[in-house]
């Protein structure tokens, strides 16, 4: 039975609520294990031999191997344990951020030292084109909803790699 979700057209925006949690867990689980340098020198050495060993569906298996957040996050991934990709890969939440909005890194972070994307700017119509950002070009993530990218995570790009 599925559940009335009054948010589930919120224009540019995945809700991550507990729906979204049980179909992304093995994915977040995962994300997780690339907290260890042990595993994240597993995941770099063979990233398909290493994403077979979890239980994750083929559409997230296919969206990690392509860097895609938008679709990681469409199929359940939580932006927290997704930065466990990004931060293996070297890369800086901005970076992520501004792929995910179709955006240079550099047009990501004068948007958001400007205050942001415009909630109409953002506006899709209706939930299955919101959930289609990858493919529009439209955020999908809570990545404009988060500090992703603002000016207090500016000075804050590369996981530290440490062995939390």
């Amino acid at each position: 039975m599925a559940l009335d979700k009054p948010y589930a057209d919120i224009p540019g925006t995945t809700v991550f609520d507990a729906e979204m949690s049980r179909r992304g867990y093995p994915l977040n689980q995962f994300c997780m294990s690339l907290m260890q340098a042990h595993n994240r020198e597993r995941f770099r050495a063979d990233e398909r031999a290493y994403l077979d060993e979890w239980p994750m569906s083929a559409a997230q298996k296919s969206a990690v191997l392509a860097r895609d957040y938008n679709a990681m996050l469409a199929e359940g991934g939580n932006i927290y344990f997704l930065a466990k990709i990004f931060a293996t890969d070297g890369k800086s939440f901005v970076h992520a951020a501004a792929q995910m909005t179709g955006m240079s890194e550099d047009e990501y972070q004068a948007m958001m030292l400007a205050g942001g994307r415009s909630p109409q700017g953002a506006s899709t119509g209706s939930a299955s084109d919101a959930s289609a950002g990858s493919a529009s070009g439209v955020s999908t993530g809570s990545a404009s909803g988060a500090s992703a990218g603002s000016a207090s995570d500016a000075g804050c790009d590369r996981y530290s790699g440490g062995d939390d």
